[in-house]
């Protein structure tokens, strides 16, 4: 796999955007068919998959299986899970994993045996961990250095998707940007694997890296594909909490080995929220947390374990006691101030059990795509699995879609594709930042429908000012983070229930009428009045009445 290719003179059959653990393992099973080409914004090695710490669930202990998994799963989405879709996540797993010990990955044993932990929500023990808390790390390793060894697999590093090319209501491209020359090329394909993560950098705080900005998204929607579920953002309960400092994930395993959340006044809380405790689910815990520090006054909590042992700690979570340390806290000796932030992506784009959108020649997997394996709350460490079973079947399903279109993509040329002539934006940092700030604070872990018009008002504002293509990454960036903020507050708003982890302080029943419709958002033309002109705007496709019962929802796609 080369990383130093000319994007000038490319010829390739299928195109990955993204370079995580769905994405490696979409190239991977693409190879085998014909050419492929990575795409990677920045540095490949940044990417969420990279920072995952916690592990891998998969039912292969003795004491453990599917069917368990499966229930599991099903319960953490609260009933808006895609049971097919899960089907295949638990089943295929195994299996996957398997492959991946096979190319060389090194998870933790006890002895001869896995050392598998339990995690918040799960019935089992069925984590998987690498290097104590540096699982993602470790799968990444292995799939590139697998991939590395696959000659029909190229890579593009610091190359950033603009847009999708679609010719004929096909996907049969992208246009891509040389961040280091500023140069603009077209790069055909028979089809197109979106692998590009989540977004959690809409948010101030985020466990995510910066460059997730929901590119995949946003270029998907406005290529005309469906999204789903957008509403569903998971905040992690644990991040470090220094006022100076970008958050840093605290793994879910913390609470799995027995760690304690402590509010400010010392006292432990989580008995009085769930019968789990601390080990409840993402969302109870993340809102627990949050009633806590508002009924405290205090802009974070403690999480406390002191009392499992300085050699445990330091053996089981040496990634994490040592970023601790670099803060002056020793969590051997000291409990450790944390507060919820955004960490994954629910919804996405909507992909069937085969990692097809809803564009012919599209397909998508991990954190960018809706599989319908979450539902409205993931269950902890599912979500490298999902991106080794669904970018495999993504490429699958890519290969069969390429084969019914024999023969060189034709594409036109980039200024036919483009909608004029790209400029720079001014500050795009600082409306970043206002961004970032305005979900926080009304896009949240607690959203009301006041906050969420607001909300909505201001993202509407800020996309008339980003209708023009963009030169930068920088610009480029911030206009796809203000369209899939857009979803996220319009799906929000459209979503008049609690349930997993959208909360409603205005609806906080869960089980009101059509609960189980799923959001689906996209693009359409719309004429606009007194000019000859097309305007694209946002529509949120609304629920169709039942017959008989006026007023009530009709399911939606699931």
């Amino acid at each position: 796999m080369s990383a130093r290719l000319s994007s000038s003179k490319i010829e390739t059959d299928f195109l990955v955007v993204g370079s995580g653990v769905a994405g490696l393992r979409a190239a991977i099973e693409l190879s085998r068919a014909g050419r492929v080409l990575m795409l990677t914004k920045g540095h490949p090695l940044e990417s969420n998959s990279m920072y995952a710490q916690g592990g891998v669930a998969v039912a292969l202990s003795e004491e453990d299986d599917v069917g368990s998994h499966l229930t599991d799963t099903l319960k953490a989405g609260h009933g808006l899970c895609r049971r097919e879709a899960v089907r295949v996540l638990v089943e295929e797993g195994p299996e996957r994993i398997q492959e991946l010990i096979a190319w060389g990955a090194k998870f933790d044993k006890i002895g001869k045996r896995f050392a598998f932990t339990r995690e918040a929500a799960h019935s089992r023990s069925r984590i998987l961990r690498a290097r104590g808390d540096a699982t993602g790390n470790e799968m990444v390793r292995a799939l590139m250095s697998y991939a590395a060894r696959q000659p029909r697999i190229q890579r593009l590093d610091r190359r950033f998707t603009v847009d999708l090319a679609v010719v004929d209501g096909r996907c049969c491209g992208a246009i891509v940007l040389n961040e280091m020359t500023g140069e603009r090329t077209v790069l055909p394909a028979s089809a197109v694997v979106l692998s590009t993560g989540g977004a959690g950098q809409v948010y101030a705080r985020t466990t995510n890296p910066g460059n997730a900005t929901g590119d995949g998204m946003a270029m998907a929607l406005r290529a005309g594909a469906l999204l789903m579920d957008m509403e569903f953002v998971q905040f992690h309960p644990t991040s470090l909490y220094l006022p100076s400092s970008p958050p840093f994930l605290l793994s879910e395993a913390i609470r799995g080995e027995g760690g304690q959340l402590r509010n400010i006044k010392g006292e432990l809380f989580m008995h009085r929220y769930h019968p789990e405790g601390a080990l409840a689910p993402r969302d109870v815990v993340s809102r627990a947390i949050w009633s806590e520090m508002a009924a405290t006054r205090a802009r974070h909590v403690y999480l406390d374990v002191t009392h499992l042992g300085a050699a445990f700690v330091k053996r089981r979570f040496p990634t994490i006691y040592a970023t601790c340390l670099r803060y002056d806290i020793d969590m051997t000796e000291e409990w450790i101030p944390v507060s919820p932030s955004a960490h994954y992506m629910m919804g996405g784009v909507w992909t069937d059990v085969q990692g097809a959108t809803t564009l012919p020649g599209l397909f998508a997997a991990g954190e960018v795509a809706c599989s319908g394996v979450h539902g409205a709350n993931r269950l902890a460490s599912n979500s490298l699995l999902e991106g080794l079973v669904f970018g495999m079947r993504a490429a699958q399903s890519a290969v069969a879609h390429a084969g019914r279109f024999p023969g060189p993509v034709r594409m036109p040329h980039l200024e036919e594709l483009e909608q004029g002539r790209p400029t720079d934006f001014d500050d795009p940092e600082k409306l970043r930042s206002s961004l970032r700030r305005l979900m926080w604070g009304k896009v949240g872990l607690v959203r009301s429908g006041d906050s969420l018009i607001s909300a909505s008002a201001q993202l509407v504002r800020w996309m008339r000012l980003l209708t023009k293509p963009f030169a930068s990454r920088a610009a480029l960036e911030v206009k796809n983070m203000v369209q899939v903020a857009r979803c996220i507050t319009d799906a929000a708003l459209w979503r008049e229930n609690s349930v997993g982890a959208h909360y409603r302080s205005d609806f906080p029943e869960p089980n009101r009428p059509g609960w189980r419709q799923h959001s689906q958002l996209l693009f359409t033309d719309g004429q606009t009045s007194g000019s000859a002109a097309k305007e694209r705007a946002l529509v949120l496709s609304p629920p169709a009445p039942v017959r008989g019962k006026p007023g009530q929802k009709k399911a939606g796609r699931s």
